[in-house]
């Protein structure tokens, strides 16, 4: 993999990052030491992980996206269980790695399969 790579992706991870925290109500944690979250409330809906990392990458809840985003190579179910409630790990070097802007309808997708109803009316305000 190339710096070049491994440099835009991280750009794209800053990107996904600033369009999360942007929502109404998010605001980053960081639970499990150095790896990064984005929640409303008291729940999670994009994991960041480690902002240091050369491999950046995300994870986010899809109920309505889950089969789109499987079937590409840079994605896989989340473990612990996630990916059976539909959350979705994207390595964000792979060479099929969406566009910044699918993946931040992704994050809002996430946001609003977990926000409550007054934050998701907010936003669609």
């Amino acid at each position: 993999m190339t710096a070049r790579r491994k440099s835009d992706a991280r750009k794209v991870a800053d990107a996904v990052k600033s369009f999360a925290l942007g929502l109404p109500g998010a605001w980053e944690d960081t639970p499990w030491e150095s790896d990064h979250v984005a929640k409303v409330g008291k729940k999670v809906f994009v994991f960041m992980g480690d902002p240091a990392s050369t491999d950046p990458g995300i994870a986010v809840k899809l109920p309505d996206s889950h089969a789109q985003a499987l079937s590409l190579d840079c994605a896989k179910p989340s473990g612990y269980g996630l990916g059976k409630a539909g959350w979705v790990n994207i390595q964000l070097t792979g060479p099929d790695r969406p566009s910044a802007d699918v993946l931040c309808d992704w994050v809002e997708e996430s946001y609003r399969a977990i926000a409550p109803k007054k934050l998701i009316a907010e936003l669609d305000a």
